[in-house]
């Protein structure tokens, strides 16, 4: 009677340091990656709000080129959709919520497996020197678990290597599609 008890004593107090402490951890993430593209404006746009396009450079199609992909709606519009399904990228879609031609794409993130969550991707576009710079953005709310991951593995130290990838592969793309 003793053991369980104090087990159940443990069980409470762990209870209580995992609800309170994480109130006081972040309660959002942002990502962001840039880079310059010496490619015209319409081209990267087209690369980034056309999911034929994007499917060629994304890193993570890259990653498992075996993941199923579907891509419908009205291209670089919104309600442009991509989804997808793989054993190594999980399941889920990104929806084009509105576009600026040539300027920035905003992006519903939606991660159905292993994960649940919903974040919002946004790619601006702007003239930089003789080019175009290109900043990859992606921000969220976190729920308790992602807060209490967070201590351990920051989303930052998590995606922002992809999203450098990503950006290195668009820009090839881009380049040669002048």
């Amino acid at each position: 009677m003793k053991i369980l008890k104090v087990l159940g004593i443990i069980i409470v107090v762990l209870a209580i340091i995992i609800l309170v402490g994480g109130m006081f951890l972040p309660k959002t993430y942002s990502v962001s990656r840039s880079t310059i593209i010496n490619a015209p404006d319409s081209v990267i746009y087209k690369n980034i709000a056309d999911f034929n396009e994007f499917l060629k450079w994304n890193p993570w199609a890259k990653m498992e080129p075996t993941a199923k992909t579907t891509i419908s709606g009205p291209s670089a519009q919104p309600e442009h959709l991509y989804q997808w399904e793989g054993k190594e990228t999980g399941s889920g879609q990104m929806k084009v919520k509105s576009v600026e031609p040539n300027k920035m794409v905003d992006i519903e993130l939606k991660f159905i497996k292993p994960f649940e969550s919903l974040a919002d991707t946004k790619f601006a576009i702007a003239p930089e020197g003789t080019g175009n710079k290109v900043t990859w953005t992606m921000s969220g709310e976190n729920n308790l678990i992602s807060k209490w991951m967070c201590l351990f593995v920051s989303m930052d130290k998590m995606i922002g290597k992809d999203f450098e990838d990503g950006l290195k592969y668009l820009k090839e793309k881009s380049e040669s599609d002048k």
